[in-house]
């Protein structure tokens, strides 16, 4: 039990002003700390880190166990810019939510023990950088380095501060003209020699203080820079945490990097973007997403760059070597372990507003970024057809069949399919459906044949939706069809055979198949809503999951661009790269006009159901789906063309995205219904418009 040097890199003897009695906080830790007693014998020892300005920090070893503590320095401190409590609350908040900082452990206010209030978090393994040049490492890690650094900073400052429980810890309004007040009496305090460029750039920034936008609420990081950030030891960014006193022996320096950023601020200061500021935040306001919708977002980005991503190519290898094999519907181990680290940072169910809170528009842009990559919907619970399946039990079942099917479905234990397309009618037209759902008692009886019954393969799909007529000649067409649950185990069930897309068997989302229904007898309590009632359902299913279907496309789009980028700089054919031939370039332009298109499309059409509802966004909805698979398949189609024979090859995911995008022109309805009836909303609209002006 003693301070001395350990064989941690970056901490060494602690400095004399900061030495304390270490048995006083060994028999506290033993006392208050969990698993701190698992090894009586070994003795505690202590290291100091050296490195960083704010709160002293110390390296705990006892055995196999390590720890970090930080304390409050001694002496006179800086007003407000010590508060461990603070510290330690933010950094419990933040890792409850899977933001990455180390685990707190334990805070003590009794500063008998040590001398100061302290707390005690996770030693975590990784590497510091303290030359921002990065020597030794590649260029490419170097920029993997940077981009990790910004997102994080990025995600920190989109979080919700409510969500987080803090709000009311700090001062809220007022902030930019508090912080330039903090920072000149920070300078003033510490400071070895005036500056003429900070004054007047201090008296610059009070002059030009945001008017209207100064009460926003945002958590905010002070100090945040490369080498206050612990990096993963092998890549990313793991962990970060502050380090050092700030009565370090580099103070002397302070005015040397003062003035030149004083200088740098003061020039910035005289150019005139204010006006273009304010154009760029009105534009953003157009689809304004909500704070909690930001905050997912960014969250969900993370963990597709973090993790799902470079997962990619082991999904990939898995479902080819499954090709033939009687395991060929199973999922690749690394698909469920997501999945529980995704349930367990809630990014789960984002679909559905009523479980994730999410609008539509915030959902639209999520569901952008998962469709980058084929696999990443399943991860979050957001793949189809079960999330048209839960919106549709959540919106119309009722609570035995929500309490029995839903809950499971939300909880992600079972999957499920859906059965309405038929091989032997016209199914564009849904009138034809022929599948017989017959009252008999207390049951009904199902007699059909269904394919594309996506999901039916995974071996976790334990119930089937299925749409059929129940005849009644006294109504309408569109009022003779109704929908039940169907068991998939329930006698008479016959799954006859997987139908390819393109050649391609669907493993990930359990397969598109025909089945047979024969004799399948289910009890009545399993018909949704009521007879007749299976067209209300549909519409009701389809509207958002079609938004859902184009935002994906839409990363997948922007997926497949970035590949024909890519290319396009690295290959060279007659003495010059692609891109310089004028039409790749033109390709690439027309590419990036499109995908911003259909983005503004899709993010109108999910605004109208947000503000009006399913049945005041069917214009909306039937032009994104017409409009979004055709022009990403005209993308992937030059990024094939731009990657030549790799574009086609398994090399690249561009022929399957084409398969997938081409097939959506079919799903949901092909191009022509849609089109059909976008004609005759517009004929409608155009006539009452005509009436009001008459």
């Amino acid at each position: 039990m003693e301070n001395r040097v350990s064989r941690e890199p970056e901490a060494g003897e602690v400095l004399p002003q900061h030495k304390f009695d270490c048995r006083p906080l060994e028999a506290y830790l033993s006392q208050h700390l969990p698993g701190f007693r698992a090894e009586p014998e070994a003795k505690l020892t202590i290291a100091q880190y050296r490195s960083g300005q704010s709160n002293p920090t110390f390296y705990l070893q006892k055995g196999s166990q390590e720890y970090v503590l930080r304390k409050k320095p001694p002496g006179s401190l800086l007003p407000k810019a010590h508060k461990i409590d603070r510290e330690f609350k933010v950094q419990k908040a933040l890792f409850s939510i899977g933001f990455p900082v180390p685990k707190p452990l334990l805070y003590c206010s009794d500063a008998s023990v040590i001398g100061t209030e302290f707390y005690v978090m996770e030693h975590v393994q990784g590497r510091i950088f303290r030359d921002i040049t990065i020597p030794g490492v590649s260029p490419a890690e170097r920029s993997a380095i940077y981009v990790a650094m910004i997102e994080t900073l990025a995600q920190l400052h989109s979080l919700n501060i409510r969500s987080l429980q803090l709000e009311g810890y700090g001062v809220s309004a007022g902030y930019c003209r508090r912080q330039v007040s903090t920072w000149m009496k920070q300078y003033q305090a510490t400071a070895h020699r005036d500056i003429p460029a900070m004054i007047q750039l201090s008296d610059w920034l009070m002059k030009n203080l945001p008017v209207d936008n100064d009460n926003e609420e945002n958590l905010i990081h002070g100090d945040f820079k490369l080498d206050n950030i612990v990096f993963h030891p092998k890549e990313g960014v793991y962990s970060r945490y502050l380090l050092g006193n700030s009565a370090s022996e580099n103070s002397f320096q302070f005015a040397n990097f003062v003035q030149p950023l004083a200088e740098t601020g003061l020039q910035l200061s005289k150019r005139t973007f204010r006006t273009t500021l304010s154009q760029i935040d009105t534009t953003r306001k157009l689809f304004v997403q909500t704070r909690r919708g930001q905050e997912i977002l960014t969250r969900v980005k993370h963990f597709m760059e973090r993790y799902i991503l470079p997962a990619e190519k082991e999904v990939i290898e898995f479902y080819v070597q499954k090709e033939n094999s009687v395991d060929k519907w199973k999922k690749p181990p690394v698909i469920d372990k997501l999945k529980e680290m995704a349930k367990a940072e809630g990014l789960w169910n984002l679909f559905l507003p009523a479980v994730s809170g999410l609008s539509q528009v915030d959902y639209a842009l999520i569901a952008e970024e998962t469709g980058k990559c084929f696999f990443a919907p399943d991860v979050f619970n957001c793949q189809a057809p079960d999330t048209g399946n839960m919106e549709l039990l959540h919106l119309y079942g009722d609570e035995k069949q929500k309490q029995q099917w839903l809950e499971p479905l939300l909880q992600g234990s079972i999957a499920s399919c859906f059965c309405m397309t038929e091989p032997d009618v016209a199914s564009s037209d849904a009138t034809n459906i022929e599948c017989s759902i017959q009252r008999d008692g207390d049951s009904y009886v199902v007699n059909g044949k269904k394919w594309w019954s996506s999901g039916a393969g995974n071996p976790k799909c334990k119930i089937a939706i299925v749409m059929g007529r129940t005849k009644n000649a006294t109504t309408p067409r569109h009022k003779q069809h109704s929908m039940i649950l169907v068991p998939i185990n329930t006698p008479g069930v016959e799954i006859i055979r997987p139908l390819s897309v393109f050649g391609y068997m669907d493993h990930l989302h359990g397969g598109h198949f025909e089945i047979h229904f024969n004799q399948v007898r289910v009890p009545a309590s399993n018909l949704i809503l009521g007879e007749g009632r299976g067209f209300e359902i549909a519409q009701g299913r389809l509207g958002p999951g079609r938004i859902h279907h184009c935002m994906r496309t839409v990363g997948l789009a922007e997926r497949a661009l970035q590949i024909m980028c890519e290319r396009a700089t690295q290959r060279v054919a007659f003495k010059k790269k692609l891109h310089s031939h004028e039409v790749v370039a033109h390709w690439i332009a027309e590419s990036r006009i499109a995908i911003e298109e259909i983005r503004l499309l899709t993010l109108k059409a999910a605004h109208t159901i947000d503000t009006l509802g399913n049945t005041g966004a069917i214009k909306q909805i039937a032009m994104i789906k017409v409009a979004a698979p055709r022009a990403v398949c005209k993308i992937i189609d030059r990024a094939i063309q731009v990657c030549g024979g790799a574009g086609v090859s398994q090399d690249y995911p561009l022929a399957n995205m084409y398969v997938l995008t081409r097939t959506l022109r079919l799903a949901d309805g092909p191009d022509e219904v849609h089109l059909s009836a976008i004609a005759k909303l517009e004929l409608a609209d155009q006539a009452r418009s005509l009436r009001a002006k008459m």
